[in-house]
């Protein structure tokens, strides 16, 4: 079990904080108008008329929320779905089917709708006909494009017809090597009006990457890319999606994306082709297949770490309602705002976009570097889309920060009225920085959540403070708190994040998973019953919460959890390299170091040859994303007695835990490869 870290130089809470709503704002948002009517329909606490005047009144007020929404899990979820008008095509039998447990809690039994009806009711309406539900840039463009709701919903209803007319079934999969580009929100949202289960990987994904996540689910359907643009250059897949096509026996049909130009290859369909106005089922009304509420909507992927990339299903229902409370009372978004968190269709966050279509929202796509041609570029991408709530990552933040960006002073960001920060924990000096170089008044919503739920446990909420360091609060429907390894509840100290009720956007379970047993180890091996979801947190007295980084060695670089098997299968394959092991960490600074070990097969040297190849290797066959800050050479790796490598133990120690805290020594093979790892861990601290 897991040691709780002990952060070094971490500042005192601010005694003033460093932002706060309108009284008037505040009383305007969809949450106070949620609560007044929950209060209303459904015994929700009274919302008072009158603006809260005071940070501790705004705090009771929303704890006394929150409580309600964790209490009374049937009451508050009836009341989410009344409130948002979810369509059920079959009416439920119940909320939270008996024995409400973990896992296996079965949400809204008997109840059938579909997911797309809803992302798309925007379109209904007359008067949204023209207004944008997608506003693309890339790297190349100077102003963004456009996709009207009218026009969305027409696409999506094309490409749905041409799915059902190549056999697509409910329950198929359909799979994507995509691009954050607005093709790949028109293919989910087709796949959902079928009733497919749609899955993606970014294109900067190697083949092996790839193959390790969709040989698990045996797609019917690929929507490749011939390639994509990204930091100024071109970058060719036409070899991997040809690899793709060899290794995955189950595709029935190919559907080209030609986003460098070139023409479909043959046996492959051309997107253009299945949405034009011209194709034989354009024009027709979306057509959307009644599923029931845990009927599968999508799969997502963990790390890998211990081997293949567990392969979570994720439900119809769940991820609809879920979504609805983020979206419209954590973020306030709402038909006016404009929507653009960066992030690539590799990430959960990418599928949290889209739920921007759910409230109305224009949503913003963004395929590029938000570093090219300089590191303020996602600033400008902001700016140039007039977005209204923009999402980004901890380490751009710090990044932006340490190249001494002024996009307050330098851009237009004044319809900006909120910023998402997620991926790692902000540190404190990224939110004096933006209060300093961004906007003074602007609500910092820092979330943290997991692709588990694809969602988050804690985060922004529009009525309350914003103070140093500190993430505003649980969600509602979240019963969220830390606990230390016997399984008491802490307040002010750190303890493991642990959620103690269901949600509905919790895993209906793994693919290829029937006992549900790998799911089981996953979440609730620690505490029976219990979702410890592997962070490191502080639930603070006056309800904030602090998240320290991971509690497990999972590697989680800008938001993407990687596996740290997937380097060691690609980096031993070198002849040089005997045994291999990558840590991230997470840093007192907000940045995020991540060093490979090395060891050498007798004769070879760490030479730059070696590095680059190295490199090279991991970036081509993996991502960018996995290849290391430094590469260092070790005389031996310390293991378990049955050979596994320590990376836990390795991780605590590099972050400063003794060696004697940070493992059992008889648990060890040779303590003198850990003692090396205490070592460094003293040199860089000086």
């Amino acid at each position: 079990m897991s040691t709780p870290p002990t952060p070094q130089d971490q500042q005192h809470p601010h005694p003033e904080p460093l932002w706060r709503p309108a009284p008037d704002r505040a009383a305007a948002s969809r949450l106070v108008a949620f609560q007044r009517w929950a209060a209303d329909h459904h015994g929700a606490p009274a919302a008072p008329l009158a603006p809260v005047t005071t940070d501790t009144e705004a705090a009771t007020r929303y704890a006394d929320l929150h409580r309600w929404s964790t209490e009374d899990l049937p009451r508050f979820w009836t009341a989410v779905t009344e409130y948002f008008d979810v369509r059920f095509h079959t009416p439920p039998t119940a909320v939270l089917a008996e024995p409400a447990t973990m896992p296996g809690a079965h949400w809204f039994p008997g109840a059938t709708l579909n997911y797309a009806e809803h992302a798309l009711r925007a379109a209904e309406d007359p008067a949204n006909a023209d207004r944008p539900a997608i506003l693309h840039l890339d790297e190349r463009t100077a102003e963004p494009v456009a996709t009207s709701w009218s026009e969305l919903r027409r696409q999506v209803g094309s490409l749905a017809a041409a799915l059902r007319a190549h056999g697509v079934r409910p329950g198929d999969r359909v799979s994507a090597y995509l691009p954050n580009i607005p093709q790949a929100a028109v293919a989910l949202l087709a796949t959902a009006a079928v009733g497919g289960t749609w899955t993606s990987c970014a294109p900067d994904f190697g083949a092996r990457s790839v193959l390790d996540r969709l040989q698990q689910i045996e797609p019917t359907v690929l929507f490749a890319v011939d390639g994509y643009h990204y930091g100024g250059k071109n970058h060719d897949r036409t070899e991997v999606v040809a690899e793709l096509r060899r290794e995955l026996p189950t595709l029935r049909t190919v559907v080209h994306v030609p986003l460098l130009g070139t023409a479909a290859p043959e046996g492959t369909l051309a997107y253009e082709d299945l949405v034009a106005a011209t194709a034989p089922w354009s024009g027709a009304e979306p057509v959307f297949e009644p599923v029931p509420f845990d009927h599968p909507l999508w799969v997502l992927y963990s790390s890998g770490t211990t081997g293949l990339p567990k392969a979570i299903v994720q439900s119809q229902g769940g991820i609809l309602v879920e979504h609805l409370k983020q979206a419209a009372l954590h973020l306030d978004l709402g038909p006016e705002d404009r929507f653009l968190w960066y992030t690539s269709t590799g990430w959960m966050m990418w599928n949290f976009l889209l739920a921007g279509l759910l409230t109305g929202t224009t949503i913003v796509t963004y395929d590029g570097s938000p570093g090219h041609p300089d590191t303020g570029a996602l600033w400008s991408v902001a700016a140039r889309t007039r977005s209204t709530v923009l999402g980004t990552s901890a380490a751009y933040v710090i990044a932006s920060r340490k190249a001494e960006l002024h996009p307050g002073r330098d851009l237009d960001l004044s319809a900006v009225r909120c910023l998402g920060t997620t991926g790692s924990p902000l540190p404190p000096d990224g939110f004096q920085w933006i209060y300093e170089e961004v906007k003074s008044d602007l609500w910092l919503a820092s979330v943290s959540g997991g692709t588990d739920v694809c969602s988050c446990f804690v985060g922004g909420v529009p009525t309350l403070p914003v103070h140093l360091g500190e993430i505003q609060a649980p969600c509602l429907g979240a019963a969220v708190e830390s606990w230390d390894p016997s399984g008491h509840p802490l307040t002010d100290a750190v303890g493991e994040l642990v959620v103690t009720k269901p949600l509905p956007s919790m895993p209906t379970g793994f693919w290829n998973d029937p006992d549900g047993h790998r799911y089981h180890d996953s979440y609730f091996d620690m505490y029976p019953g219990t979702w410890r979801h592997g962070d490191w947190i502080t639930a603070t007295s006056r309800g904030t919460v602090v998240i320290h980084g991971r509690s497990d060695s999972t590697l989680n670089r800008q938001g993407v959890r990687m596996g740290s098997a997937d380097i060691y299968e690609v980096v031993e394959r070198l002849p040089e390299i005997a045994e291999s092991l990558v840590i991230g960490l997470e840093e007192p600074d907000g940045g995020y170091w991540m060093p490979l070990f090395v060891v050498l097969t007798p004769g070879a040297v760490l030479d730059e040859d070696l590095t680059t190849r190295i490199r090279t290797s991991l970036r081509t066959e993996l991502s960018p994303r996995h290849v290391p800050d430094e590469v260092i050479t070790v005389q031996g790796l310390p293991h378990t007695l049955t050979g596994k490598r320590l990376e836990v133990p390795v991780k605590r120690l590099l972050s400063g835990t003794p060696l004697t805290k940070a493992v059992n020594p008889g648990s060890v093979d040779n303590l003198d490869h850990l003692r090396f790892f205490e070592q460094l861990a003293t040199t860089r601290k000086h």
